[in-house]
């Protein structure tokens, strides 16, 4: 259930971390999908010119701001934006997996950014079952979740693949010794 645990997780951390502008996406490059498109060019934003509520948004991107593409800082302006119009306990959660995705190792964060690929490969009906297994498994007791965690940890690599292609067996009905 490790996969599963870390997963969403570090999904949603990544996905919101672009969203909001954090530093740790913050460079100047765009997907070509992006640069194609038909919309006018932006003209570039001298940190300086910015509203005070833009720069206190985007405090976090200040040293790098004028380094920016002025496509990356119209973008970045958006999503300042959004956040603004954001509850205040969503921008809390959001702030939180983004200093969570900040205090991960760049191992842990490679994981994450291979999980969140692999996860995008998934059909739906995949991934809506990654989602209900996730669910259920927040759902458990504590001590039911940490005795899952515990058999996943013992498992093998090949036995942790059987069982997450028929999560619905036990981890330990996929030994192959019983």
């Amino acid at each position: 259930m490790t996969a599963l645990r870390h997963l969403l997780p570090c999904l949603a951390a990544t996905a919101l971390a672009m969203c909001v502008g954090s530093p740790v996406f913050a460079h100047g490059q765009q997907p070509a999908s992006a640069a194609s498109s038909a919309e006018p060019t932006p003209a570039a934003q001298p940190w300086g010119s910015l509203s005070a509520e833009q720069r206190e948004l985007l405090a976090p991107l200040h040293s790098g701001w004028d380094q920016l593409s002025a496509r990356r800082q119209a973008h970045m302006l958006r999503r300042a934006q959004r956040w603004a119009t954001l509850p205040v306990e969503r921008r809390e959660a959001i702030a939180r997996r983004i200093a969570h995705w900040q205090q991960m190792t760049p191992e842990e964060r490679a994981q994450a950014r291979g999980n969140m690929r692999k996860f995008h490969a998934m059909s739906p009906a995949q991934r809506e079952q990654l989602h209900a297994t996730f669910d259920r498994f927040q759902h458990l007791p504590p001590a039911q979740r940490e005795k899952l965690m515990q058999q996943w940890h013992a498992l093998t690599p090949e036995q942790r693949l059987r069982w997450s292609e028929h999560p619905q067996t036990k981890p330990t009905d996929n030994d192959p010794a019983g």
